[in-house]
């Protein structure tokens, strides 16, 4: 079984921005564990300039490119995320964001692993599920060259791959695929009188109330149905 963990850096939160890095890293079951492989990243000259506020997030800028820098075709997409040996099932944190900028025609509709609903589940006393918070909440001992600079597509996959075979130890892969299919398990309400409130201790009417709302997020909704039903069924 391959893990494939992908994270990549981009000019912008949904296309047409592109695709300016791609980190990969491996991780490979062996015996009763799981390996973790060498890291992979390469950059992409994007076509149509990089804006000053994504620069100050990963600090890529114009002057990473050179003449021989490859723009980040779907074929040249579709060869980074299946070089090597083929991965059974591709990872990242907060999916979500890699599948807009991956078409399934580069993946070959192989299934997703999301690591930051994953955490959700199965870490919800975490103070943040960001990938370097959880690296540091569970006291990863990783080398700095590898895993730092954070909001670089190469480090981010590194700490993310740590914390994939720290989450296999408490779930299954069939279980995290799962749940990925499904909207984001929020470990507290997010908003209004009663932000950071556990769902167990929201009042009924003010559950009923979130349901109706057409403009709520879809992931809020979900949490209050399923605390509703859980009372409905105990």
């Amino acid at each position: 079984m391959l893990l494939r963990v992908i994270d990549i850096e981009t000019t912008g939160i949904e296309p047409p921005a592109e695709i300016i890095e791609l980190g990969r890293v491996d991780v490979i079951s062996e015996g009763d564990g799981w390996r973790i492989d060498r890291l992979m990243a390469r950059l992409y000259r994007p076509l149509n300039g990089i804006p000053p506020e994504t620069m100050a997030v990963h600090h890529i800028t114009e002057d990473d490119f050179d003449g021989d820098t490859p723009v980040c075709s779907e074929e040249r997409l579709r060869k980074a995320v299946w070089g090597g040996q083929r991965p059974d099932i591709l990872v990242a944190h907060n999916c979500g964001f890699e599948q807009t900028f991956i078409p399934d025609t580069a993946t070959d509709d192989l299934p997703w692993i999301c690591t930051y609903k994953v955490a959700l589940r199965i870490w919800p006393e975490a103070p943040q599920h960001t990938n370097q918070v959880l690296r540091y909440w569970r006291g990863l001992k990783l080398d700095a060259a590898l895993a730092m600079p954070p909001h670089r597509a190469g480090p981010d996959a590194w700490v993310t791959a740590h914390l994939l075979t720290e989450m296999l130890k408490c779930s299954t892969i069939e279980q995290m695929i799962e749940w990925t299919k499904q909207p984001k398990q929020l470990p507290a309400i997010p908003f209004g009188k009663h932000r950071g409130s556990n769902w167990q201790d929201i009042p009924g009417d003010y559950l009923n109330w979130m349901v109706r709302q057409d403009d709520m997020d879809r992931d809020v909704i979900w949490c209050a149905q399923e605390e509703l039903e859980r009372r409905r069924s105990s």
